[in-house]
């Protein structure tokens, strides 16, 4: 049984946008656990709600596809007590060319209090946030972060694990186009972790290649069973073929031969 967080600090949360996850310290990501532990007792009631958003607006605003991300929001404001409203690109104003700054300014108008976005391109959040008063909280941007998804995969690894200090975390796969890895990468070495990263060389990050990467707690092996051997946690990343260039990878199955993770694999962690 795993005993209840206890955050290290008193203070209030402090932020007003949710744009990276390399904003928050130890002690504030400590605090969205503890809050996590408090709001999963609602979720066993009969009646899963709370007045702690009553009477604000929640829109999500994604410029990519999205289920089980922006369903996951709209339940999450709604248990909480907030309206909450999807815009989609596809079948709004956005689909005839509406820019960025003009949709914000109609979400400001229209009272939105909470805006959700996803967006292709990176950076995206940080401009927006820029534009509108309303909380901004960053559900991917192109390759660059998905705060929520690394705290949830954090919280996950802390649930069954209890700590994640001195753990072994190994990401496998194409992490050079993965907003989810990046921002892992930074929540696993600030909550005290050892990541291994294995991929092919051509999909390393830039910075992450060499030996002086400056990330002392994150190591690269591209032999996936060197990797794997002793892992406390193994992340497994899709290839993102919609975001690679030509020429990065010999062939698909040369890739599948050399990174897939296997059931043998895997026994070695």
């Amino acid at each position: 049984q795993i005993k209840p967080m206890v955050p290290k600090t008193t203070s209030i949360w402090q932020h007003h946008h949710i744009l990276d996850i390399d904003d928050f310290t130890l002690e504030e990501i400590e605090l969205v656990f503890h809050t996590t532990q408090a709001m999963k007792e609602v979720l066993s009631r009969p009646i899963k709600r709370v007045p702690a958003l009553r009477g604000k607006t929640l829109i999500t605003l994604f410029y990519e596809p999205s289920t089980r991300t922006r369903l996951s929001f709209e339940l999450a404001a709604k248990n909480l007590g907030a309206d909450a409203v999807n815009l989609s690109a596809s079948v709004s104003s956005l689909a005839k060319g509406e820019s960025l700054v003009d949709t914000l300014g109609t979400l400001q108008a229209l009272g939105a209090d909470i805006v959700v976005m996803r967006h292709p391109q990176s950076g995206a959040p940080y401009i927006a946030s820029k534009y509108i008063e309303a909380s901004m909280v960053n559900a991917g941007d192109g390759w660059h972060a998905h705060p929520t998804q690394a705290l949830l995969d954090l919280y996950t690894i802390h649930k069954h694990k209890g700590s994640l200090k001195g753990l072994k975390a190994v990401i496998i796969g194409d992490i050079m186009h993965s907003r989810v890895s990046r921002s892992n990468i930074w929540g696993l070495t600030t909550m005290g972790a050892e990541v291994t990263l294995c991929c092919p060389p051509t999909l390393l990050p830039a910075g992450l290649g060499g030996q002086h990467h400056h990330l002392p707690s994150v190591s690269i092996e591209h032999d996936i069973e060197l990797a794997l051997d002793g892992a406390d946690v193994v992340m497994a990343l899709r290839l993102q073929l919609e975001r690679q260039q030509s020429g990065l990878l010999p062939s698909i199955r040369e890739y599948i031969q050399l990174y897939q993770l296997t059931e043998a694999r895997l026994a070695r962690a």
